[in-house]
């Protein structure tokens, strides 16, 4: 005979995890895009990369993306990336990934879908040279934290849309080595305007994108302090790159 004191409530959180369940695959079906957050790091790892996780799904509430966020290399798989249409490297620093994934990850690019880098994603992976050309230049130095003038050179891109020609912030400053001369530079640093120690000269790339073996990629240097995921301007930099990595809309 059921007991029905222990049996209603039963059905009762039955319930409320299958409406749960169900009410996440419908957000997900409606969503525009879905998107990987992975920041594994085994190098330097960030304060702010928490902040920054955290700042994308906000992104994705606001306009209506889908995010899951992992530290589990071996979540890379064919199979679980089927369902995203870009990847965000959220500082990730060191070599992070075997052949396998790797050769997972080169397939995702392949098959037309994104990546976007953040800040570190250029201490990453620094002895697999289609990942130098991929992000676009490998870490060099950087200075004391400081504030700056960036010049933002190119806004005809979503990801400086919104942004003044000379944009002033604070930031920790990265310097490049091996540089992809090929890349679409949309923002530079102004060397005058800081103490840059050993720095790259007049020609200073901050941001950039370009299309690369099939897909479209988007870095951006900035990102090293937690706060600079609580300003509204970096939100739209790094929201307009997620953008047209996933959906490759004209720009110009």
């Amino acid at each position: 005979m059921i007991n029905l004191k222990t049996f209603i409530p039963s059905l009762q959180l039955a319930l409320i995890i299958l409406i749960g369940l169900s009410s996440e695959s419908f957000a997900q079906r409606n969503t525009q895009f879905s998107v990987l957050v992975f920041s594994k790091t085994k190098g330097f790892r960030h304060q702010s990369i928490p902040d920054g996780v955290v700042a994308i799904k906000k992104l994705g509430i606001e306009h209506i993306f889908h995010v899951h966020s992992t530290e589990d290399e071996d979540y890379i798989t064919d199979k679980n990336l089927e369902k995203y249409q870009v990847i965000i490297l959220m500082s990730t620093t060191g070599t992070i990934f075997n052949e396998e994934q790797k050769a997972v990850i080169q397939r995702f690019v392949q098959s037309g879908k994104g990546i976007v880098g953040i800040h570190s994603a250029t201490d990453t992976e620094y002895e697999w040279p289609w990942y130098t050309k991929l992000i676009g230049a490998q870490f060099m130095n950087h200075p004391h934290q400081q504030t700056l003038r960036l010049n933002v050179v190119d806004r005809n891109h979503p990801a400086t849309y919104h942004l003044p020609v000379k944009w002033l912030w604070t930031d920790e400053i990265y310097a490049f080595k091996n540089f992809n001369p090929d890349v679409r530079v949309l923002i530079t640093a102004d060397e005058t305007s800081y103490d840059p120690k050993k720095g790259m000269g007049e020609f200073h790339p901050m941001a950039w994108t370009h299309e690369y073996d099939g897909g479209r990629i988007f870095y951006t240097a900035l990102g090293h302090t937690d706060w600079s995921f609580l300003d509204s301007n970096f939100q739209k930099h790094i929201y307009g790159g997620i953008w047209w990595a996933a959906k490759g809309f004209p720009i110009d």
